[in-house]
């Protein structure tokens, strides 16, 4: 399997991740796609509530950026639409920016959809992508946790018939406890009956559409018994297809500085979920999927959704789930739910006039649950609890404070994680117990490979914030060692750089060593490690001072030590 990221330039191959496609697969695909759309067109309305857009965004969201995505991905498998996590952000980000639901606030959403798709098509022209590989799985599903509550807890207002109120997690919790004499019970047990159906339909089997049997279910009894009268309903739903037209409002540096942060936590967490998952179902069909071409399509998506009405879109995990359950293999799957969105949209939104609001808030609650990764947290806290505690704090600033202040927490909590590992690297000393075959020890253990030669092994890249402990280690395996060394090789197997604070240390490593009359020698470096800092290294020791394998080295020690004995007897 290839996901290598070899595609130049803007080429778009179209339709890769559609054809080839067998004929015999295409009723699969069909029914597939037919699946997609009774699961997802309940869930994308429900993003809406998330979002704070109209209700008939969400569909939007399955027409445009899902075309463009399946005509010029590479995944076969990866659904473009919209998604809690992004839908969360957005939410968050407007607040004191445009009313919720106002024309100004859809434009709004509009604008940062196409940011973020800018976002998304720059990272991959200037090679940021690999942003996205620093939001750690256990920081990542810290994140989704926190995004889980704070979507599930805010849509307990509307479970609840209330009119709701605040900005935030505590303070949307707050106003609801002091409405909770207002509660309407008619709505409350509509909306228990959607968890309950809903619930169900999955214990049985996760391909039963629990949600459009709920959701038709709800509307079929408003439209009999009058839910109108006795709580909210969504009301008129307006038909037609999305046009394509630019976001109506009124630029200025001060606006485009307020969205770029929300725009670019959007960018980051497209980035990571989009990859994530087209990787993993690539690799579980053994397929392959170019990352460039999808940031590409991705990118376009985006600018496609911003530019016809619509908010935000990224990869979903879920609604790819889905997909491969219902044996879809292909964009082809895709292709059918949108002729199913685009039928609907033309002639079947005037029902969802009758859907109680309740029934949108139960669907929600139910999305913000799903992305409370319990089992997750446990297994991170089994097996490494700092990673655990990260992810709990990223979390709770998510809960607590907010999503786009939770998703650059996330990165630099991550970036912290990982300059915290390569600090500290666990190095270690070599023992030769066989040809080609070593032991590792820890570097305290001062055991060498055959007396008079240590073999050092450095397991990072050398930069500025480990150099000191390159130095330390260096100098007390030289002084203590049993018998005195006459060669110490550093094994480079691990290494890919070396900074310039790293490069010194070398140097005045290199120094001491030879006031001690102690060979410094250098092992296994990597093939495509930084040619300049292969250069450096030569002009510092020598040519004849790099050894492609240890046994190399100890070849080349051993016969010095021998042609030194063989002078002595002679």
């Amino acid at each position: 399997m290839s996901t290598d990221n070899k595609s130049g330039g803007f080429r778009f191959p179209v339709m890769q991740g559609l054809l080839p496609i067998k004929g015999s697969q295409v009723p699969l695909e069909i029914v597939a796609g037919l699946t997609l759309a009774a699961l997802a067109i309940p869930e994308v309305m429900g993003y809406t509530k998330i979002s704070g857009t109209p209700v008939i965004t969400g569909l939007y969201t399955m027409i445009i950026p899902m075309l463009v995505f399946a005509f010029l991905g590479s995944s076969r498998h990866l659904v473009v639409s919209a998604d809690s996590a992004t839908a969360a952000i957005l939410a968050a980000g407007l607040v004191g920016l445009a009313n919720t639901g106002t024309d100004e606030y859809l434009a709004l959403a509009g604008v940062l959809a196409v940011m973020a798709g800018v976002f998304v098509i720059l990272a991959r022209i200037i090679g940021l992508a690999f942003l996205a590989d620093f939001l750690s799985r256990s920081v990542l599903s810290g994140f989704l946790t926190g995004v889980g509550i704070q979507v599930a807890l805010g849509q307990i207002s509307g479970m609840l018939g209330l009119e709701g109120g605040g900005h935030g997690t505590v303070q949307k919790i707050w106003a609801d406890i002091q409405q909770l004499d207002q509660v309407n019970y008619k709505a409350l047990a509509v909306a228990v009956a959607v968890v309950v159906v809903i619930v169900g339909a999955k214990k049985i089997s996760e391909r039963i559409p629990g949600a459009l049997i709920a959701v038709a279910g709800a509307i079929a009894a408003s439209w009999a018994l009058d839910f109108g009268s006795l709580m909210h309903v969504l009301g008129d739903v307006p038909s037609g297809l999305p046009h394509f037209a630019l976001p109506g409002i009124e630029w200025s540096l001060d606006l485009i500085r307020r969205l770029l942060p929300i725009a670019f936590a959007m960018f980051v967490v497209i980035l990571a979920q989009g990859a994530a998952t087209s990787r993993a179902f690539a690799a579980k069909y053994n397929e392959s999927f170019d990352q460039n071409v999808d940031l590409n399509a991705m990118g376009l998506a985006n600018i496609g959704a911003g530019l016809t009405g619509t908010f935000v879109v990224a990869g979903s995990p879920t609604k790819t789930q889905m997909v491969d359950s219902a044996g879809g293999r292909t964009q082809l799957t895709h292709l059918t739910a949108v002729g199913v969105v685009v039928l609907v949209l033309l002639f079947f939104t005037a029902p969802l006039a009758y859907m109680p609001e309740s029934v949108l808030a139960a669907i929600v609650f139910l999305i913000g649950v799903d992305l409370v990764k319990v089992e997750e947290m446990k297994n991170i806290y089994r097996q490494r609890q700092s990673e655990f505690w990260v992810a709990v704090i990223t979390a709770l600033t998510v809960v607590f404070v907010g999503v786009e202040q939770g998703i650059l927490l996330a990165i630099v909590l991550s970036i912290i994680d990982h300059t915290r590992r390569g600090y500290q690297p666990k190095n270690a000393v070599l023992e030769r117990i066989g040809t080609g075959h070593w032991k590792t020890h820890p570097v305290a253990s001062h055991i060498q490979a055959v007396p008079g030669l240590m073999i050092y092994r450095f397991t990072f890249s050398m930069y500025y914030a480990n150099s000191r402990q390159l130095s330390e280690e260096v100098t007390a395996l030289m002084s203590d060692a049993q018998p005195p060394l006459r060669w110490l090789c550093i094994d480079l197997a691990a290494v890919t750089s070396v900074d310039y604070s790293a490069a010194e240390t070398l140097k005045s490593l290199f120094t001491l060593l030879k006031e001690r009359q102690i060979r410094l020698v250098v092992a296994q470096p990597m093939v495509d490690a930084d040619p300049h800092d292969r250069l450096e290294l030569q002009k510092l020791i020598g040519e004849d001072a790099i050894f492609k394998s240890l046994d190399d080295v100890v070849e080349a020690y051993q016969e010095m030590v021998g042609s030194e004995s063989s002078a002595r007897v002679g």
